[in-house]
């Protein structure tokens, strides 16, 4: 992998050489804040392309991070309808069992020992 990533590299380089070599006609830039009297083609090229790059990662990092987030809180929210359920569910449970228990208790305490039969 790291061979690829490599070749890849060196690729691009003698690329982008090769592009600023063959356009080399010199050009006027005007920027927004300052102005370059002479530039090569093939070097605007490359600037931009890099520039346009860059930005278009950094904006792809943050839009993946708010997608992310949104699908963490979207995960989050079903585990607590989940649990929520569940909870009620158990809550159910025990209050069945403590009137089963509750009703055990009673019919235990209504027999007595003087109600007994001798037989």
């Amino acid at each position: 992998m790291r061979f690829i990533l490599i070749l890849v590299l060196i690729v691009l380089f003698v690329y982008s050489l090769a592009l600023v070599l063959l356009n080399g006609t010199m050009v006027s830039v005007d920027l927004w804040l300052t102005h370059v009297p002479e530039m090569r083609v093939g070097l605007l090229v490359l600037i931009t392309l890099a520039l346009g790059i860059i930005l278009g990662l950094l904006l792809g990092v943050q839009i993946f991070r708010v997608f992310q987030s949104r699908w963490e809180i979207q995960r989050l929210r079903k585990d607590i309808e989940r649990l929520h359920k569940e909870q009620l569910h158990n809550a159910q449970l025990a209050a069945t069992e403590a009137i089963a228990h509750s009703r055990q208790e009673k019919t235990v305490l209504d027999i007595s020992s003087e109600d007994k039969s001798p037989l």
